[in-house]
């Protein structure tokens, strides 16, 4: 099974996924959506614990980003106190969820950076950098308010065109794309 998503998620980054992930949600047509990464990838730093992957909802959160969301969550947490503090704790969620995959023998530095650093490795808290990371966070279990309102602003958190199945396959020869010839 690690082969094909491994094949799969070549598709949808454009590049060979990390070593070490493991798919933690698929859409309803079986392609990834969310993976989780280990903190150290070949023995460097790699704080983003969720990564989005559908290029539909990677669509999706960049129309988000480019009308603004960015700055208005900012804003939100900067005005909304009981918004800021579940944006806090979500932090934490992550800082807990990395903290066991951290070798006791890693550079002090190194540890401390990856200890200090919440979602997607950010490191201002009140810092929103990226809305894809949020909502892989949300998708991938932490209760991250930010990532739960960027679900609700997209129309649908799966295609429904089977996008990434109609892109590997080859409806010619009934070849999938890298996979070699079905039997």
């Amino acid at each position: 099974m690690k082969e094909i998503f491994d094949k799969h998620l070549r598709f949808q980054l454009g590049k060979k996924p990390k070593k070490g992930y493991k798919v933690i949600k698929l859409c309803k047509f079986g392609f990834p959506q969310v993976i989780k990464n280990p903190p150290l990838v070949d023995g460097k730093p790699f704080p983003t614990i969720f990564w989005l992957t559908c290029p539909h909802l990677v669509k999706e959160v960049s129309r988000l980003e480019e009308a603004g969301y960015i700055s208005k969550f900012e804003e939100k947490l900067r005005r909304d106190e009981r918004f800021r503090h579940r944006y806090l704790k979500a932090h934490s969620f992550e800082r807990m969820l990395r903290k066991p995959f951290i070798p006791q023998n890693l550079p002090k530095g190194v540890k401390k950076k990856l200890l200090s650093v919440g979602v997607g490795g950010i490191e201002n808290p009140l810092g929103v950098k990226c809305l894809h990371l949020h909502l892989a966070s949300y998708l991938g279990g932490v209760p991250n308010p930010i990532g739960k309102e960027v679900s609700k602003l997209i129309p649908s958190l799966e295609c429904r065109d089977n996008y990434c199945g109609r892109r590997l396959f080859d409806k010619e020869n009934l070849n999938l794309k890298g996979y070699g010839k079905l039997r």
